[in-house]
């Protein structure tokens, strides 16, 4: 880990730090129902606070893009009633801006923040208009405004220059703390250190962690390594997997796109989700595993179904195959009860494990015995290193209670992938290396 952290800035107080952070926490009727991201970047604004920096905190929320009217659509309701003349265009246009300005507003985030910090934290009610403006002149030293949510500009998402130099003028320090995005390279993640607008650019506690585990764990890991790839498709992961490779000593294949390597192999698999397309991609990845003496493990029993649970959480009735044997009218949605012993006794052989994505559909309670199993073999892998690479892997781990028992669970899916890719991420690659 060669960046600059927070605590290689001699001296805070009185600098004002500008703090990417995270914030994008799923809610519901203006109520946040995951506080985990939040949570995650407390370490480093307490940090900042302690050592006298005015806070300044900013976040992007979802995607509101129907405030940019030329990005709504309307559906088949809406131009009815265009139609029909019970109302114009512009004013389903008008009322779904609206709506995307309520739901996706940081105002909930900021009441929760200040509650946590002492009542330290005042809310722009813009991202660089005249609110935040005056927020960010009056905050003294130990205190944090939150700007409203980035992407309610359109500059953000588009590296827009004149926007970029709005922000760094609430800047005498960059922060990078928010991993989830670090993949991106848009206006607060990197354009606003890559245009030269700012001098000392710097990452908090989060994405240092991030960086010690994850990129440590994968450059230097200690064996035998294991990586698990699940998910839905190859076409998803065709870096992840050639890189892994490379990496590791045994990959395990599970959730839809172990259907693809099955079906290259010879295997039947009936209506299962196939990516016909990359069959020779399988193959090669199967071939390149051999020719490096390397494991790949792939599922050796599937539970099938007539077809995939609508609601995703139904009842459904199921029964157990030999995965190469999957029936014509019959499809794949979990890995069987011998295929996750065979898992589970090489996860728990293994010194550094890294799992993204999941054995099965593990929202319906009846497919989701691949998925825990995995998720308790990380548990119980004595003295490994387990890392969980974030989107789907994680939200089962913490749904099904094991978090606390995994060494790191990433904040960032699509970040996670690409560090798994062996790709350079822009938010991280503009940051000061140490001296």
């Amino acid at each position: 880990m060669n960046k600059m952290t927070v605590r290689d800035v001699k001296d805070w107080k009185g600098k004002r730090a500008l703090v990417r952070c995270d914030f994008n926490v799923p809610m519901k009727d203006g109520v946040i129902t995951d506080e985990n991201r939040i949570m995650g970047a407390l370490p480093t604004i307490k940090y900042l606070m302690e050592q006298g920096a005015k806070v300044i905190l900013c976040s992007h929320m979802g995607k509101p893009h129907s405030i940019f009217s030329d990005e709504v659509k309307l559906n088949k309701k809406d131009k009815a009633k265009v139609e029909k003349g019970e109302t114009t265009a512009e004013a389903i246009i008008e009322k779904a801006k609206k709506d995307d300005l309520k739901k996706l507003t940081l105002a909930p985030v900021a009441k929760r923040l200040n509650e946590l910090l002492g009542g330290k934290v005042t809310f722009a009610t813009d991202v660089v208009g005249p609110d935040a403006q005056a927020k960010v002149a009056a905050c003294k030293e130990g205190e944090c405004v939150l700007l409203e949510n980035l992407r309610f500009h359109w500059e953000e998402e588009k590296r827009d220059l004149e926007f970029c130099k709005k922000l760094a003028a609430f800047c005498d320090i960059y922060v990078n703390d928010a991993f989830g995005t670090a993949h991106r390279s848009h206006a607060s993640t990197a354009a606003i250190v890559e245009y030269g607008l700012v001098r000392t650019a710097v990452c908090g506690f989060l994405i240092e962690k991030e960086l010690t585990v994850m990129a440590d764990s994968l450059e230097h890991p200690v064996r035998p390594f294991v990586a698990i790839l699940g998910g839905a498709k190859v076409a998803d992961k065709l870096n992840v997997i050639s890189n892994l490779l490379e990496k590791c000593d045994t990959l395990i294949i599970g959730g839809g796109m172990a259907y693809t390597f099955l079906k290259a192999k010879g295997g039947s698999v009936g209506t299962s989700l196939v990516d016909d397309e990359k069959i020779d991609y399988c193959l090669d990845m199967i071939k390149k595993a051999k020719d490096m003496g390397k494991e790949l493990l792939l599922p050796v029993d599937t539970v099938i179904a007539k077809a995939f649970p609508d609601p995703i959480d139904a009842p459904i009735e199921t029964s157990v195959v030999p995965s190469m044997q999957i029936p014509a009218d019959m499809m794949g949605l979990d890995i069987g009860p011998e295929t996750r012993k065979l898992y589970a006794d090489k996860i728990k052989g293994a010194k550094t494990v890294i799992w993204n994505g999941p054995m099965g559909v593990f929202e319906n309670p009846t497919l989701a015995a691949g998925t825990i199993a995995v998720a308790q073999a990380l548990a119980d892998a004595k003295g490994a290193t387990t890392i969980v690479g974030g989107g789907d892997s994680a939200a089962a781990c913490t749904q099904l209670g094991f978090a606390d028992k995994i060494t790191h669970i990433s904040t960032g899916g699509g970040a996670s992938l690409e560090l798994f890719e062996g790709k350079t991420l822009p938010g991280i690659a503009c940051l000061n290396d140490k001296k």
